[in-house]
């Protein structure tokens, strides 16, 4: 059992950058797969992101491959989403999650496959 804390979200013009964090606690942090998911008005949350426990894989949606990193330092507990060229579309609640079973062999991109959540963060950009 972990909690996660997001941060770094806020108001950015289109092609702008936002570097986003997620604080875990506990000492197993290391343990987890880390994703980052999203959630606009009105739409289903959708998957962003997601980094294998010691950082050897990435996967990324569509959507954001090319302008989204995600990193992660576990000696910090954190996860991080670093956005550039920020688009009107990407405005959204954004929400950092763990899966406490990672498989080396599958990527996880539903929201159902994580076990614990941040609050949130809420990012916006403007035109």
């Amino acid at each position: 059992q972990v909690q996660l804390v997001e941060s770094g979200g806020g108001l950015v013009q289109a092609g702008g950058s936002l570097r986003l964090s997620c604080a875990a606690s506990g000492r197993t942090f290391s343990n987890y797969a880390m994703g980052w998911f999203r959630q606009a008005p009105g739409k289903e949350r959708e998957f962003v992101a997601t980094i294998s426990r010691n950082s050897a894989r990435t996967y990324y949606a569509d959507s954001v491959k090319g302008r989204f990193t995600i990193f992660r330092e576990n000696a910090k507990n954190t996860v991080y989403l670093q956005m550039n060229n920020l688009k009107p579309e990407d405005t959204a609640v954004y929400y950092c999650a763990a899966d406490r079973s990672p498989q080396a062999s599958v990527v996880r991109t539903h929201s159902r496959e994580y076990d614990y959540w941040g609050q949130g963060t809420q990012v916006t950009v403007s035109s």
